[in-house]
């Protein structure tokens, strides 16, 4: 089956299992299973005896976040996505210091599409964080490109107003999500605001 397809099967599967169709969830586990053993295989090396506990551990978190998944997305990349964190936790925990040869560190089943993806899961993680009528303000105005006056009025409120939310906004997200260089020369080890 090519890349393609299988991802396209995937697809077929994860909608379906998300509308409660059961056999449908079996089946998308049981060739997610296959991938990801393949997935964490190659990228263990010595540490192979790790492979069912990181396969087991990211199903349970597609499990527990399928609900997450937007169907917009490939499957694969999602997948992905959570395979990798795991992996990161596992190195970790494990303090193992690792590297990947570049050609061998491509997706789970997906081509290029990858990286715009990650990048939309991580912009979902932090709007997810804002309060839903600033996360659509963000989203009407950055993403969307409409004006602040068609984003203010769709919320009921001013194109100044808008433009304040706006700005405060990713101010906020910045703040939160910027890495600060000073942060790390800042005495004690602690954040430099307090």
């Amino acid at each position: 089956m090519t890349l393609i397809g299988a991802e396209a099967r995937l697809k077929v599967l994860m909608l379906a299992s998300l509308n409660g169709d059961a056999k449908a969830y079996r089946q998308l586990l049981d060739a997610l299973r296959i991938g990801l053993g393949g997935y964490f295989r190659r990228r263990l090396g010595e540490h192979a005896a790790d492979e069912e506990d990181l396969v087991q551990d990211t199903l349970t978190a597609i499990h527990q976040r399928r609900g997450t998944y937007d169907p917009t997305l490939p499957v694969s990349v999602w997948v992905y996505a959570i395979a990798r964190y795991k992996l990161i936790d596992h190195y970790r925990r494990q303090r193992i210091r690792r590297t990947v040869p570049l050609e061998e560190a491509g997706p789970l089943f997906a081509g290029e599409e990858t990286d715009g993806a990650l990048a939309r899961l991580d912009l979902d993680r932090m709007l997810a964080t804002l309060p839903p009528s600033t996360r659509r303000m963000i989203l009407a105005t950055r993403i969307e490109g409409r004006s602040h006056g068609e984003a203010g009025a769709g919320e009921g409120i001013s194109e100044t107003a808008a433009k304040v939310r706006t700005h405060r906004a990713m101010k906020g997200l910045a703040d939160r999500f910027a890495l600060k260089p000073d942060a790390k020369s800042s005495k004690g080890g602690g954040r430099a605001d307090g």
